[in-house]
């Protein structure tokens, strides 16, 4: 059995920042990643971040992995183990279950960092089984990492920030995108994505859903409709429309897999995506030793899920005596501050909340 000082399953965003940031004190780190690369969903970001110039503002997703994953090639203190899966965790004796290229091996480490990101949600409509139907995120590998067009003509569910990059993304290579529907009053991501693909003429409709696909043996198109304030489809408002993609912008759902299995208490808060663990200021699960950051702890941008992961990096290479204590304390208090920047903007107000709501249980709990 091999062991570690920390193992992190997800070399992500948040993953891969959490590993360096314990490597630059000296932690030996074990960086697990299913795929061959290092990034995550940066690899297949062909789009500029906003925000500061000194946290990568202005620059691709693409580069951003690229350079991250440089960064880590480089230092000595992490290994990278690409194509390997996590299978599971066993809380007994803290032991990783992985599958790797040369076959199932066992990894013992002394804290664990879980930063597996999210997966995306499906909606329910006659039809969302046919072949053509795909989530944002699926969509965005295949023309962005393999370069292949899923279709023709899509219909976008979903005006967010995903369902309105990608819009614009797949009219970039040649697609039609031929509406985003929205259910809410108002458009979902930031006002500069929804003018450049309006730009394009692609229409948004708001207070819309889809109603039904339709197609034999694949999405032959779709039926959308307006919705009241039930959200309950008006008769006699449909429209068909002729596209044989219907790409889904539904929202995330954080992948908490290995923290139910670690025993950390979890808790429903429909701000942060769902089911998340209860985690402390240090980024530490009511397991002690055990870590989340990232998309897997809340449903957030990626350059707050690189905070999050320096922030976790830093706090294990303390609990493991890398770090001495003004030190950790002088930039946690910093790690802390990048955060409540990154989370003052008017978007991010469901966030604030659903972490206030984190906080008081952590309390309740500490205090019981």
């Amino acid at each position: 059995m091999k062991t570690t000082e920390l193992a992190i399953v997800g070399a992500g965003p948040a993953g891969v920042c959490a590993a360096l940031e314990a490597a630059s004190c000296g932690v030996k780190v074990t960086l697990i990643d299913r795929e061959e690369q290092i990034g995550g969903q940066l690899v297949k970001q062909t789009h500029k971040f906003f925000g500061w110039h000194e946290k990568s503002a202005g620059t691709r997703g693409i580069v951003i992995s690229g350079d991250l994953a440089d960064q880590v090639k480089a230092n000595p203190d992490i290994c990278f183990m690409g194509s390997a899966e996590a299978l599971g965790y066993f809380q007994d004796d803290g032991v990783l279950l992985l599958e790797t290229p040369v076959g199932i091996q066992k990894l013992k480490p002394e804290r664990l960092l879980i930063a597996t990101g999210a997966s995306e949600k499906m909606i329910l409509f006659p039809g969302n089984d046919l072949p053509g139907v795909y989530g944002a995120g699926a969509v965005q590998t295949l023309m962005n990492v393999h370069g292949v067009r899923p279709g023709k003509s899509v219909l976008m569910i979903g005006s967010g920030n995903i369902g309105l990059i990608v819009s614009y993304q797949l009219a970039q290579a040649g697609v039609k995108v031929a509406a985003v529907v929205e259910a809410l009053p108002n458009i979902g991501g930031y006002a500069v994505h929804a003018s450049k693909i309006r730009r394009l003429g692609i229409p948004i409709y708001t207070r819309h859903s889809i109603k039904e696909a339709y197609g034999t043996a694949c999405v032959e198109g779709a039926i959308i409709w307006q919705l009241d304030d039930n959200w309950q489809g008006i008769a006699g408002t449909e429209k068909q429309l002729d596209v044989d993609v219907i790409c889904l912008a539904t929202g995330l759902t954080p992948l908490c897999e290995f923290l139910w299995q670690a025993g950390a208490e979890m808790a429903y808060i429909p701000e942060l995506g769902g089911f998340v663990p209860l985690y402390d200021e240090n980024m530490e699960t009511t397991v002690e030793g055990v870590y989340v950051a990232g998309d897997a702890a809340c449903i957030e941008e990626a350059s707050t899920a690189m905070a999050e992961g320096r922030l976790a990096g830093l706090a294990i290479a303390y609990s493991l005596g890398k770090v001495p204590a003004d030190e950790f304390s002088r930039k946690r208090a910093e790690s802390l501050k990048e955060l409540d920047e990154l989370r003052a903007g008017p978007t991010s107000g469901a966030i604030v909340k659903g972490l206030a709501v984190m906080k008081e249980q952590m309390r309740k709990r500490v205090s019981q």
